[in-house]
């Protein structure tokens, strides 16, 4: 269950809103928890989910077998979402980063950022090409099938039967569905995990060339750090900032290691 007073948070009540939309759209093989029941009273907004048996989130770090069960529920996901239904593109799907670019690096490279706002590990002796990656971002995650758009650790439960659910749909939008692979390989690359050869073994990411997974890497990295820096948010958790920042380092060093720069 998930409950909002919209008098704390309208932000978060709308985000449970749109949460109750897109969920009923789902289709059946997509192993996320289904809505049973959306309440609004009193400025209340309460969602009530089928629970799953036993369900609890993967291990920190990864263990093996959660990440595997991650990975085969986002497979199947993927698969389900491929070619959307019009229900679910009626719930009006717009494409990856159609609200703004992925521009950090290039803001960075360019003036209209400061240095001194990001990391001072970060590695600048590779601006220009964090840029250049970068800015192929938006042609390397095009695409028509449905993303989760915030596919995480935390975003994920176990049940008993060791079998993974994708919870929290409140993001989803339209591109390659690949994009998503990405967002939850990079917390297994933080745990000593070999991030692009799980990546290049998934079904989702058969055609993906190494050019592209690249690009999204540059476009992820230069986004949380940037986002990190900035003042904490009003709405959010207190450590939102922390954990952008943690995000970027984890798929900068992703890239880095990828590219075979020193940090």
């Amino acid at each position: 269950m998930k409950a909002v007073n919209s008098a704390d948070s309208m932000h978060i009540a709308d985000c449970y809103r749109r949460e109750a939309l897109i969920n009923t759209a789902l289709p059946n093989a997509v192993p996320a928890p289904r809505l049973r029941w959306h309440e609004e009273k009193d400025g209340w907004v309460v969602l009530g989910f089928d629970a799953v048996v036993g369900g609890r989130m993967p291990s920190e770090p990864w263990k093996p077998e959660e990440l595997s069960a991650a990975l085969d529920a986002w497979a199947t996901t993927a698969e389900a979402l491929a070619h959307p239904s019009v229900q679910l593109l009626q719930t009006g799907l717009k494409p990856v980063g159609d609200g703004g670019d992925f521009d950090d690096w290039r803001a960075l490279a360019g003036g209209a950022t400061e240095h001194r706002l990001l990391p001072s590990w970060t590695p600048f002796h590779v601006l220009d090409q964090l840029a250049d990656l970068e800015a192929g971002w938006r042609e390397a995650t095009a695409g028509t099938a449905v993303l989760h758009h915030d596919l995480r650790q935390d975003n994920v439960l176990l049940d008993t039967s060791g079998a993974a659910w994708i919870c929290d749909w409140n993001w989803p939008c339209l591109g390659a569905s690949w994009f998503d692979l990405v967002l939850l390989l990079a917390t297994a690359f933080a745990d000593g995990y070999d991030a692009s050869g799980l990546f290049v073994r998934h079904p989702t990411a058969q055609a993906v060339e190494a050019e592209q997974l690249d690009a999204a890497l540059a476009a992820l990295s230069g986004f949380f750090l940037a986002s990190g820096a900035q003042p904490p948010h009003a709405f959010g958790s207190p450590f939102l900032r922390q954990h952008q920042t943690w995000s970027g380092e984890v798929v900068l060093r992703w890239l880095a290691a990828r590219k075979k720069w020193a940090i």
